[in-house]
Protein backbone atom coordinates (compact mmCIF):
# COMPACT_ATOMS: atom_id res chain seq x y z
CA UNK A 1 0.00 0.00 0.00
CA UNK A 2 1.58 3.25 -0.46
CA UNK A 3 1.64 6.05 1.39
CA UNK A 4 0.81 9.57 0.62
CA UNK A 5 1.86 12.43 1.98
CA UNK A 6 2.66 16.02 1.32
CA UNK A 7 6.35 15.81 -0.17
CA UNK A 8 5.53 13.03 -2.39
CA UNK A 9 2.68 15.00 -3.61
CA UNK A 10 5.09 17.72 -4.30
CA UNK A 11 6.99 15.45 -6.17
CA UNK A 12 4.71 14.21 -8.44
CA UNK A 13 3.33 17.84 -9.18
CA UNK A 14 6.99 19.28 -9.90
CA UNK A 15 7.90 16.08 -12.24
CA UNK A 16 4.47 16.57 -13.84
CA UNK A 17 5.51 20.14 -14.72
CA UNK A 18 8.89 19.72 -15.80
CA UNK A 19 7.45 16.66 -18.32
CA UNK A 20 4.96 19.58 -19.42
CA UNK A 21 7.70 22.18 -20.04
CA UNK A 22 10.35 19.67 -21.84
CA UNK A 23 7.33 18.56 -24.52
CA UNK A 24 7.30 20.07 -27.88
CA UNK A 25 7.49 24.05 -27.90
CA UNK A 26 8.27 26.45 -30.60
CA UNK A 27 9.54 29.46 -28.36
CA UNK A 28 12.48 30.80 -27.47
CA UNK A 29 15.11 28.89 -24.67
CA UNK A 30 12.76 25.43 -25.62
CA UNK A 31 13.86 22.68 -27.24
CA UNK A 32 12.63 21.29 -30.54
CA UNK A 33 13.26 17.78 -31.57
CA UNK A 34 12.27 15.77 -34.56
CA UNK A 35 11.56 12.40 -35.35
CA UNK A 36 12.47 10.48 -38.66
CA UNK A 37 11.67 7.38 -40.11
CA UNK A 38 13.37 6.75 -44.02
CA UNK A 39 11.03 4.47 -45.63
CA UNK A 40 13.82 3.48 -48.12
CA UNK A 41 16.49 2.63 -45.71
CA UNK A 42 14.42 1.64 -42.53
CA UNK A 43 16.78 4.25 -40.86
CA UNK A 44 14.93 5.77 -37.30
CA UNK A 45 16.48 9.04 -35.46
CA UNK A 46 15.10 11.45 -33.10
CA UNK A 47 16.85 14.08 -32.07
CA UNK A 48 16.75 17.54 -29.96
CA UNK A 49 18.14 19.36 -32.65
CA UNK A 50 17.94 23.52 -30.86
CA UNK A 51 18.43 24.09 -27.81
CA UNK A 52 19.47 27.01 -25.72
CA UNK A 53 18.60 29.54 -28.61
CA UNK A 54 21.06 27.38 -31.40
CA UNK A 55 20.53 24.37 -33.45
CA UNK A 56 22.23 21.25 -32.77
CA UNK A 57 25.24 20.75 -34.90
CA UNK A 58 25.25 16.76 -34.10
CA UNK A 59 21.41 16.67 -34.79
CA UNK A 60 21.62 18.38 -37.79
CA UNK A 61 24.81 16.28 -38.88
CA UNK A 62 22.38 12.64 -38.38
CA UNK A 63 18.90 14.27 -40.04
CA UNK A 64 21.04 15.49 -43.23
CA UNK A 65 22.53 12.10 -43.18
CA UNK A 66 19.33 10.00 -43.01
CA UNK A 67 18.01 12.40 -45.30
CA UNK A 68 20.52 12.05 -47.66
CA UNK A 69 19.95 10.56 -51.49
CA UNK A 70 19.78 7.43 -50.52
CA UNK A 71 19.88 5.70 -54.21
CA UNK A 72 23.90 7.09 -54.65
CA UNK A 73 24.46 8.17 -50.92
CA UNK A 74 25.11 11.33 -51.39
CA UNK A 75 24.27 13.38 -48.48
CA UNK A 76 23.51 17.78 -48.71
CA UNK A 77 22.70 20.41 -45.92
CA UNK A 78 19.38 20.35 -45.16
CA UNK A 79 17.51 23.99 -45.11
CA UNK A 80 17.23 24.52 -41.23
CA UNK A 81 14.00 25.94 -41.96
CA UNK A 82 12.57 22.90 -43.43
CA UNK A 83 12.90 21.01 -39.79
CA UNK A 84 11.24 24.36 -37.88
CA UNK A 85 8.51 23.78 -40.54
CA UNK A 86 8.15 19.98 -39.56
CA UNK A 87 8.39 20.88 -35.58
CA UNK A 88 5.64 23.64 -36.10
CA UNK A 89 3.41 20.85 -38.49
CA UNK A 90 3.86 18.71 -35.39
CA UNK A 91 3.09 20.94 -32.74
CA UNK A 92 0.04 22.00 -34.87
CA UNK A 93 -1.63 18.84 -35.83
CA UNK A 94 -0.29 17.32 -31.60
CA UNK A 95 1.32 13.93 -32.89
CA UNK A 96 5.07 13.25 -31.98
CA UNK A 97 5.10 9.78 -34.41
CA UNK A 98 8.13 10.21 -36.44
CA UNK A 99 7.65 11.76 -39.98
CA UNK A 100 7.99 9.12 -42.84
CA UNK A 101 10.14 10.53 -45.17
CA UNK A 102 9.81 9.83 -49.12
CA UNK A 103 12.10 11.68 -50.14
CA UNK A 104 14.12 14.23 -49.17
CA UNK A 105 17.64 15.94 -50.34
CA UNK A 106 17.66 14.19 -54.21
CA UNK A 107 20.61 14.75 -56.15
CA UNK A 108 20.42 16.43 -59.86
CA UNK A 109 21.60 13.01 -61.17
CA UNK A 110 18.47 11.04 -59.15
CA UNK A 111 15.89 13.98 -59.70
CA UNK A 112 16.77 13.70 -63.50
CA UNK A 113 16.01 10.11 -63.45
CA UNK A 114 12.96 10.60 -61.35
CA UNK A 115 11.78 13.39 -63.80
CA UNK A 116 12.40 11.25 -66.79
CA UNK A 117 9.86 8.45 -65.21
CA UNK A 118 7.27 10.77 -63.79
CA UNK A 119 5.62 13.92 -64.69
CA UNK A 120 5.08 15.13 -60.92
CA UNK A 121 8.74 15.48 -60.62
CA UNK A 122 9.91 19.32 -61.45
CA UNK A 123 13.47 19.63 -63.16
CA UNK A 124 14.27 22.32 -60.49
CA UNK A 125 13.07 20.56 -57.80
CA UNK A 126 14.11 21.95 -54.37
CA UNK A 127 14.81 18.75 -53.35
CA UNK A 128 17.89 19.10 -55.05
CA UNK A 129 18.85 22.28 -52.50
CA UNK A 130 18.22 20.26 -49.29
CA UNK A 131 15.48 22.71 -49.01
CA UNK A 132 12.12 20.29 -49.49
CA UNK A 133 11.02 17.08 -48.19
CA UNK A 134 7.92 14.17 -48.65
CA UNK A 135 6.52 13.09 -45.84
CA UNK A 136 3.33 11.28 -44.17
CA UNK A 137 2.85 11.43 -40.46
CA UNK A 138 1.28 8.17 -38.70
CA UNK A 139 -1.83 8.92 -36.59
CA UNK A 140 -2.64 11.65 -38.89
CA UNK A 141 -5.51 11.88 -41.79
CA UNK A 142 -3.16 13.23 -44.88
CA UNK A 143 -5.64 15.63 -45.61
CA UNK A 144 -5.28 16.89 -42.09
CA UNK A 145 -1.83 17.10 -42.67
CA UNK A 146 -1.82 19.20 -45.77
CA UNK A 147 -4.13 21.64 -44.01
CA UNK A 148 -2.32 22.65 -41.27
CA UNK A 149 1.12 22.51 -43.98
CA UNK A 150 -0.88 25.54 -45.55
CA UNK A 151 -2.12 27.36 -43.00
CA UNK A 152 1.67 27.50 -42.03
CA UNK A 153 2.22 29.87 -45.02
CA UNK A 154 5.55 28.99 -44.81
CA UNK A 155 6.72 27.48 -48.39
CA UNK A 156 5.34 25.03 -50.77
CA UNK A 157 2.84 22.55 -49.97
CA UNK A 158 2.06 19.81 -52.26
CA UNK A 159 -0.93 17.00 -51.59
CA UNK A 160 -0.19 13.83 -52.98
CA UNK A 161 -3.57 12.05 -52.07
CA UNK A 162 -2.83 9.04 -54.37
CA UNK A 163 0.75 8.50 -53.37
CA UNK A 164 -0.27 9.04 -49.83
CA UNK A 165 2.36 11.90 -49.17
CA UNK A 166 2.50 15.84 -48.34
CA UNK A 167 5.44 17.31 -50.01
CA UNK A 168 6.91 20.72 -48.07
CA UNK A 169 9.32 23.46 -49.13
CA UNK A 170 11.18 26.60 -47.87
CA UNK A 171 10.17 27.83 -51.62
CA UNK A 172 7.72 30.88 -51.83
CA UNK A 173 4.72 30.01 -50.51
CA UNK A 174 2.22 27.97 -52.66
CA UNK A 175 0.24 24.92 -53.34
CA UNK A 176 -0.98 22.30 -55.66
Amino acid sequence: MAIINRRRVLQFGIAGACALASGPVFANGHARELSFENLHTDEKITFTYWENGEYVAEALKAFNHLLRDHRIDEVLSIDRDLFDQLHRLKTLVRNDEPFQVISGYRSAKTNAMLARRSGGVSRRSYHQFGMAIDIRLPCTRLRDLRKAALSMKAGGVGYYRRSNFVHLDTGRPRFW
